[in-house]
């Protein structure tokens, strides 16, 4: 009987230290560790994403990251968008990146603006949770917050510098990647057609 109690101990006590070692609240997520924008910098292209509440870019999303003369991150973006329920057309996006903490440079904070009057305009967090500058790159944002500290309206962006797809080695890490940031199952892919 005790030998019984043990091992049940054993488990409950794994899957509390499983429980609090993997946490959702959105400032437990790492970043990409000394994070590099000129590496960064390019064209990518979006291969699956979690969309955040109301009106976002719905497939043929690119963008392209530059960095200016003082050290400004700017992207240039396109993809289609779906509007009043059934026009789909294509939209162009700006959006300039500011660095709030030196120590954490892949947390930046985006301000965008739709290019035009029916796109939208604002400021959101911007994380770059993984890159290997040349393949892949895992973004992530939330916009609100739950009290318990979780994210409770956030997107996810999953970005290659080929149009085409990845590897099986690096879809594994980008799954993993998903994982971290408690999105796993919640992503779509994203079609590359060449539209805009």
């Amino acid at each position: 009987m005790k030998k019984k109690q043990f091992i049940f101990l054993l488990m409950l006590l794994s899957a509390v230290e499983y429980c609090l070692a993997h946490s959702c609240a959105v400032d437990s997520f790492s970043v990409k560790e000394n994070f590099d924008r000129k590496r960064y910098a390019g064209r990518w292209y979006a291969l699956a994403k979690k969309d955040p509440e109301g009106l976002f870019l719905q497939d043929n999303i690119s963008a392209d990251y530059t960095i200016e003369e003082d050290g400004t991150m700017t992207a240039a973006s396109k993809g289609r968008v779906k509007l009043f329920g059934f026009w789909v057309i294509c939209a162009d996006m700006a959006a300039q990146y500011t660095v709030p903490d030196p120590a954490t440079p892949g947390k930046m904070y985006m301000t965008y603006q739709g290019l035009a009057s029916y796109l939208s305009s604002g400021g959101d967090d911007y994380w770059v949770i993984d890159t290997d500058y040349v393949n892949y790159a895992v973004t992530y944002a939330c916009r609100t917050r739950k009290e318990d500290g979780t994210c409770d309206d956030g997107y996810s962006i999953i970005f290659s510098r080929n149009p085409r797809g990845f590897s099986p080695a690096i879809q594994r890490i980008v799954r993993q990647k998903q994982e971290e940031i408690c999105m796993s199952g919640q992503f779509k892919p994203v079609l590359q057609s060449g539209a805009c």
